[in-house]
C-alpha cells in the first residue's frame, strides 16, 4: 500500500532519489520542532514526537526511520537540531538519549502500519501513533533509569509530564492524515 508521501510531487523523476530527499525534508521538519521547546530536567518538552510520527506515517518503515537517522546524523557531526540548539555526540549518552533511539523505532513501526493503511482512518492513525510513542517512552525511561538510577523517580521525569501533550500531538497528526486521505480520494 502506498504512503502519503507517494501523492507528494516533486520535479525529481527517480522515486528513491525523491524519497531520500522527502526524508531530508523531515529531518529539517524535526529539527525545527525540537527547537519549540520548554525546558524541564532532564527531558525537555518539544515538538519533536510530532514530527516523528508524522514524518513516520507519511514515508513509511523505510523512509521515515532514514529520516530519523539524517536527524540524529546531522546533531551527531554538531549541527543544532537537538532540542534547545544541542548537538555534538554528547547528546547521545545524555538523558535524553534514549528517547533519540526510541524515534528510529517509533518512526518504523507507525511508517509500517501507515504502508498497512492505518493511516487512513483517524482511529486506525492513532492507535499507530500510540504505539509509536510507547516505542519512545520505552527506550527513554529505561535510558533515564541506567543513567539516573533506578531509586529515581523516572517516571515523574520522563513519562508523566508528556502523556497529555503527546496525546494532544498525537490527536492532531491523526486529525491531519485523515483530512489528508480525504482530500486524495
Amino acid at each position: 500500500m502506498n504512503t502519503l508521501a507517494s501523492h507528494i510531487a516533486l520535479p525529481v523523476q527517480n522515486t528513491v532519489v525523491k524519497n531520500v530527499l522527502l526524508a531530508l525534508l523531515g529531518s529539517v521538519l524535526m529539527a525545527a520542532c525540537a527547537q519549540i521547546t520548554i525546558p524541564m530536567f532532564p527531558v525537555p518538552l518539544t515538538l519533536q514526537t510530532f514530527a516523528i510520527l508524522f514524518i513516520g506515517m507519511a514515508l513509511g518503515s523505510r523512509y521515515g526511520p532514514l529520516a530519523v537517522l539524517f536527524y540524529l546524523a546531522e546533531g551527531a557531526v554538531g549541527l543544532p537540531v537537538f532540542a534547545g540548539g544541542s548537538a555534538g555526540l554528547g547528546v547521545f549518552i545524555g538523558g535524553t538519549a534514549g528517547y533519540l533511539y526510541g524515534f528510529v523505532i517509533a518512526a518504523f513501526i507507525v511508517g509500517y502500519l501507515g504502508e498497512k493503511g492505518w493511516d487512513r482512518t483517524f482511529v486506525k492513525a492513532s492507535v499507530a501513533m500510540f504505539a509509536g510513542n510507547v516505542a519512545i517512552y520505552i527506550p527513554g525511561l529505561l535510558w533515564l533509569a541506567m543513567i539516573y538510577g533506578w531509586d529515581k523517580p523516572i517516571f515523574a521525569w520522563g513519562l508523566t509530564p508528556f502523556i497529555i501533550g503527546d496525546l494532544v500531538k498525537l490527536v492532531v497528526a491523526s486529525g491531519l492524515f485523515t483530512i489528508a486521505w480525504k482530500k486524495l480520494s
